[in-house]
Order: C-alpha cells, then structure tokens, then sequence
C-alpha cells in the first residue's frame, strides 16, 4: 500500500530542565523541606515491642514450669510421707518445692537415661485435693506458702483482646507506610490529590526556552504580569481571567507552554492529569479537586495545570452514564471550585486538551476557563526555532542547515521535530561519525515521516507491481501543478507499507480549495490505476489510498459544499467517536434520500478522479515505464534521480477557484 502524504503530531518534551526539577506530592500545605525527617519506625513502636520482649522474658520466669523437675503428684505425696520435703509454695493448680535431700529420680528403673532430679521441683496438684494436702504439709512441718493467681474481669478481657490488637497495629503500621507519604490517615492516598509541585529552581523552564508559540506567549504574558504583581491590576479594578484553556494538536507543547508560564512568573506550579481525579470510590475526585484548591490557595500565588482535562470535563448527561458518577460529580466540584475564587486570590488555572469541542459548556463560560489559547503548528520560524533548542547538545557537520531543515519539516510539530534530531544523532552514533551530517536529517526525516524499514523480500512480480503503482502516484505528482511536489518514490517497504510516494510542500498552507482537492484525488488513485492500465487487475495494495481519497471526498461533499448537487449544506455522521458519548444519542439530521444523493456524488467525485488519472497515465506511458525501471533498479528515486528520467517537473501553481474551504489538516491524510 502506498503512502502518499501523512501529518504526525506527537507531545511536545520540556527542552530546559531534562526532568530534574524537584517534584513532591501535593497532599496538604506540607513540602518536603518541612516534612520530618523518615530514619526509622516511630518511637511508640520501639516501646512496644520492648514492652513485649520484657513481658515474655517475665512471663517465662514467673512460670512455674520452670523451677526444677517435673515430678508426679503421686511422687511427690511419697516423698511428703517420707519427711524429704523442704517447702512448699502453692501457685494453683501448680506446686513448687524444695527436697530435703535429692531423691532418685523413679524413671531410672525403665531408663537409664533419665535425667537426675534438682533441688527444686514442680509438680500439678489433682483436682480431686481437698484439705488433705494442707494438712498433711501441717502435720509433717512444712512451711508452705500460697499465691492467688486468679485473673480479674478486665485482665481476661485483655488477654483475650491483646492478640487482636496487636494485628490491628500491625495493619495500621503498615497501612500507613503505603498510604501517601505527606497524607496524614491511613486512606489519605485516595482523598488527598495526587497532584505533583514542581519547585522553581536555577534550571526553571521560562518563556525563552519555548520557541515558536509567540502568540501564546502574548496571551499568556498578562497572566504572568498579575502572578507577579496582582496589585498593579486591582487597582484599576481590572479583573485577570482565573481559568486559561490550551487546545491544539498533540505534540504542540500545550504542557510546555503552561511550565513555561509558571518558571516566568516564579510562582509554585501544581500539575495533575484528569485521569487521576477519577477512582473506583464515588466521591474520592471531589475530595481530591478540594484537596488542590485548598493547597494552591494556601500557597498563593500558583499556578495549577490540569492536563487532557476532557477526561473529566466531557459534556454531562452524554451517553450511558447517569448524572450522578463518579466523572460528573469531580467535574461538579471543579466548577464550584473554580466559582469560589476571590479576586485577591493570585491563583490561576490553566488547562490543556485536544478536544475543546466535547467541553462541558460550563467549564467555557465566562468566569472560568474564560480565555483560550490555540496551540498551534509551528511555523517555518518557529520550527527553526525548535530545532536549534533540540540541537543544542548535538554537535552537527557543517552540510547541516537548519534552515534547510525548517523549510522541508512543513507539517511537523515541535515533539516530531525533536524525535527528528534524536533520530539524527542516533544514525549518526550508528555510522560511527563525530558529528551529526545532513545525510543522517535525511535518514531522520525518511524514517519519521515513512516509517522504519522493514526486511521483506519481494517476489519479482510483486516488485514490479509496487513499481509501478509507485510510478503511478509520483508521475501524477510531479505533472500536476497544484498539489504537493514529490521528494521521494521507493518500494523499500517501510511502516506498513510496500512502497512510498513522499510528497513534501514548497509552502505553508492554512487554507486550500476545491481545484486542488480534486487534484489530491488524482494522486491518490494514481496507484489503481496504474495497476489495472499495466496489469489489467487491481491489487490490495491501493486499500490505504481508497480509504484516505473516500475519506477526502466525503468530507468535500458532507462538510464543506463543494458539490453542485447537494449545495451549501453540511452533513455530519454520528458515528465517528462513540466512545466520547456525545454522539450516541444524536440521531441523523438528514434523510435517507440526502445521504444516497451524497453517497452517489461521492463515488461521482472518486470516478471522476480514476478516470483523470488513467487518461494522464497513459498519454504518459512511456514517462510510467522509465520511472517503474528506475526503481526497480535503485529501489529509490529522489527529486534529481526523477529530473533525469522524465525531465524537469511541472511548476507548482497552488492557484485556488472561489469555492476555497477548510484548511490543509483537514484534507490531509
């Protein structure tokens, strides 16, 4: 399948701190500079355990098990007869005693073994004795003394109790040893906000270390100016907007930019990502989204960022899910939050998303999230911008331009502009050079625009089949003169494809028209065609443009008006992110008869583009044929390799009719 033109967007990286900027939780007004010092288990645990130590070292001496022999009550009651009894002491059931002159232990005489008998001794006292002991120890003149070992209501109750207790402390010990460090329960992990506080340091991110986003910078500029002198603005009773939106694509440094903000204004910058508001316990995000405010007012001024905050600021009442769930009730109190606001309260809200369209209306609504920033691409000065912070550390040959570089990465975002430079100088360390060349930027650009390259061996009829489906999109590329210019052509297969047709624009483009849309049909069909004018069938390997030239023309037809039959109407399908809920309960706004009318101008729009791309094909065949060889030859073809086989290209002429509409995102691929 061949890929003729696609747009990356990926998130943009912080250039300035490279992640060594202090983090710590947010939980409670506490920082780690006055968090107590962790060395060990608490004190009271220390007393504890000794208490325990000593109280079974106590409890092994006072047993009286442990004085002398073990000997037979019946021995014992001989032995009294005999008068070799020294004293006694009564611990009931239990009986100590000293013998007025050893005996022979009585075991001997089946074992030769037994142990010999002490002084002392122990012995049971049956539990059919009445006072015939007593009064025997009496008559014979034994001093005898007696201890009450009996146990008192509370003393059962604790001994009973004490085990119980001991494994609730031990829970809770541990409990609170995996809990949040700086909560202060055992559940404070799940209400406190997990919100990470990034310290201004020496290497703080400020608005010289963001290149490319000057507008909004300006936008923000103000924002900074109140953080450092809130009493400049109210004197004048002026009123800073308390909530800021960014939206723009991924990749477009959206977090960057709010850092950004934060390290110029020299102000504590609490950041957390909407997702981690929301847990499997109904009512733990609205804790957390108190938590927060609380915490940033206490450390006015400050800035607190929330990212991708549609995840938890989606439409309410949209989709499955009731009006009471956990999502809404945390979006609720974010709302009430952010009403709470005093005007001297220098804290300010800046949030990020790439979907501002599926907002709940209440979070944009003056007072809020009042003032939006659109994030946008870079331009061809801010791509240059971005590519000199990228390359700062990175030691390039003298072939290397960057300006040259800005020019041909129209389309890229700052994150695609920095994995270009990583991928430079990791071609670069793999080719064993001292400095990075502008061969390894081509390498980069090839493999971040094209994919890696995969190690598959073509059959020879599949070669010359990519070939030439390949020579179909380039040829109709390079005679075309109001679509993108080609760079490259190769049937290496890369990323998901067999072969690539790369096309690079000569210029940046916010708006295109209808003439050059039909001519982007043309390019992507080019391929089909080819296939069934020199092999007389269609292959599979046109799926991917079927699908992107299907999906250009349903948007040309549908969204922007550019077919006669329909007219100045749009018509959007429900179905195309059910997974946000907005849309499933939406109904089709447009009859049955409309969408077959649009159906069928649609395949009118496709066959009208098939039919140009096989007229131009094979009045150019012989152009086909040269480009089809050279790459079967080369396996690659460049601008100057494709000059030389059929000759200079048409000049580009991006002249536009008077049905222009939409922009260069949308009619991408």
């Amino acid at each position: 399948m061949a890929d003729d033109r696609e747009t990356f967007h990926s998130e943009a990286p912080d250039q300035s701190d490279g992640g060594k900027r202090p983090v710590e939780r947010m939980g409670g007004s506490q920082s780690p500079e006055d968090a107590p010092a962790r060395s060990g288990p608490p004190t009271i645990w220390l007393l504890v355990l000794l208490g325990i130590l000593l109280l079974m070292v106590w409890q092994y001496f006072k047993s009286p098990k442990n004085h002398g022999n073990t000997v037979d009550y019946s021995f014992f009651l001989e032995q009294l007869e005999e008068g070799n009894v020294k004293e006694v002491e009564i611990i009931a059931p239990d009986l100590i005693g000293t013998w007025v002159k050893i005996p022979e232990n009585p075991e001997k005489k089946d074992n030769a073994k037994a142990p010999d008998l002490v002084e002392k001794f122990n012995t049971v006292i049956s539990s059919l004795e009445d006072r015939t002991l007593i009064d025997e120890l009496h008559a014979k003149g034994v001093p005898m003394s007696e201890q009450n070992q009996t146990v008192g209501l509370m003393g059962q109750v604790l001994i009973y109790l004490f085990p119980l207790l001991i494994i609730l402390a031990v829970f809770f010990f541990f409990m609170r040893r995996s809990a949040d460090p700086f909560s202060s329960g055992m559940f404070g992990s799940f209400v406190r906000s997990p919100a990470k506080r990034f310290r201004p340091t020496e290497n703080r991110t400020t608005f010289d270390d963001v290149a490319g986003m000057e507008h909004a910078k300006r936008e923000l500029q103000e924002v900074v100016e109140f953080l450092k002198d809130p009493a400049k603005f109210q004197r004048l009773g002026a009123q800073i907007p308390k909530g800021v939106l960014l939206n723009g694509s991924p990749g477009t440094g959206k977090t960057l930019m709010a850092r950004a903000t934060a390290g110029e204004a020299d102000v504590p910058f609490y950041s957390i990502n909407g997702s981690e508001f929301i847990q499997m316990f109904v009512g733990v995000g609205a804790s957390r989204v108190r938590d927060m405010f609380r915490t940033a007012k206490e450390n006015a001024p400050s800035i607190l960022f929330i990212d991708e905050i549609d995840a938890v600021g989606r439409v309410r009442g949209a989709g499955l899910g009731g009006g009471h769930d956990e999502r809404e009730q945390t979006l609720n109190q974010i709302l009430s939050e952010m009403d709470g606001f005093q005007q001297s309260e220098a804290v300010i809200v800046i949030a990020a998303t790439n979907r501002p369209d599926v907002l709940d209306p209440a979070l944009l609504r003056p007072g809020r999230f009042d003032r939006h920033v659109a994030v946008d691409l870079p331009t061809r000065e801010g791509r240059l911008g971005i590519l000199k912070v990228h390359s700062r550390k990175v030691p390039l040959a003298d072939d290397v331009k960057l300006e040259e570089v800005a020019a041909g990465t129209i389309g890229l975002a700052g994150a695609d502009l920095r994995n270009l430079v990583n991928e430079a100088a990791l071609n670069a360390t793999r080719e064993g050079r001292d400095a990075v060349t502008r061969e390894d930027f081509d390498v980069a650009r090839d493999r971040v625009l094209m994919g890696a390259k995969r190690e598959e061996v073509l059959s020879p009829h599949e070669k010359q089949m990519t070939a030439y489906h390949e020579a179909g999109h380039a040829l109709l590329a390079w005679l075309l003169p109001d679509v993108d210019s080609v760079h490259k052509v190769t049937i290496i297969p890369r990323g998901r494809a067999l072969g690539v047709t790369q096309l690079l624009p000569e210029e940046e483009r916010y708006s295109i028209g209808e003439r050059r849309l039909h001519s982007e049909l043309v390019v992507m069909l080019g391929g089909r065609a080819a296939d069934k004018l020199v092999f007389d069938e269609y292959s599979a390997g046109a799926e991917d443009d079927l699908k992107r030239a299907t999906g250009l023309a349903r948007r040309m037809v549908g969204h922007w008006g550019m077919s006669e039959v329909i007219g100045p109407a749009a018509f959007r399908n429900s179905e195309d992110h059910p997974f946000l809920g907005k849309e499933i309960h939406e109904s089709r706004q447009f009859s049955e008869e409309t969408a077959r009318i649009i159906d069928q101008e649609i395949q009118r729009f496709l066959n009208s583009a098939h039919e140009r791309a096989t007229e131009m094909l094979s009045s150019q065949r012989d152009k086909l044929d040269r480009i089809a060889q050279g790459l079967l030859e080369n396996e690659m073809l460049g601008k100057d390799e494709l000059t030389e086989l059929i000759g200079p290209a048409t000049e580009r002429s991006y002249a536009t009719s008077s049905a222009d509409g939409g922009n260069g995102q949308a009619s991408g691929a």
